[in-house]
């Protein structure tokens, strides 16, 4: 697996790509001040853009269908959460585009290479307002454990009165 993208697995039977784009920007707009250089502040995260692009080749790799399945999940309007293979989180993500180029075709015209290039736009505002607090849902897990804990102690209790 080298990425997931909601239900969606990358790899080389579905759409292998070839290189992965992140760019993020950030907000600095500048004030104008009387008499010295313009001062810029620092607002915050703008935009995150991840950029997937490579080539299929249906014989290989995966093809059309694979291409179609992104296309739903655009159509679908939803924001998918991505994660690579290594269980890195990126956040919550939308699919802005999805272009595909088709070259080399077979003599029924279905084509040999496809090129293909996938856009997605973060949502999310932080990785810990997507998770929430882990400290809290540390603490409820805990609570959680303890409480089977007592409620097996009791059971266990029970069965040698």
């Amino acid at each position: 697996m080298m990425l997931v993208l909601g239900m969606f697995v990358f790899q080389l039977q579905t759409l292998p790509y070839q290189s992965l784009q992140r760019d993020v920007d950030y907000r600095w707009p500048a004030n104008n001040r009387i008499g010295l250089r313009p001062l810029p502040q620092f607002l915050g995260v703008n935009e995150e853009k991840i950029t997937l692009s490579g080539v299929l080749l249906p014989e290989i790799t995966g093809g059309k269908l694979s291409l179609l399945t992104l296309n739903l999940m655009a159509d679908q309007g939803m924001v998918w959460p991505l994660l690579d293979g290594s269980g890195t989180i990126y956040g919550l993500f939308l699919i802005n585009s999805v272009s595909e180029t088709q070259t080399e075709f077979f003599s029924n015209g279905m084509a040999r290479k496809i090129e293909f290039t996938l856009t997605l736009t973060r949502v999310d505002d932080s990785l810990s307002t997507m998770l929430g607090d882990v400290n809290s849902w540390g603490e409820g897990v805990l609570n959680q454990a303890g409480g089977l804990v007592n409620q097996a102690a009791a059971t266990a209790g029970g069965l040698f009165a």
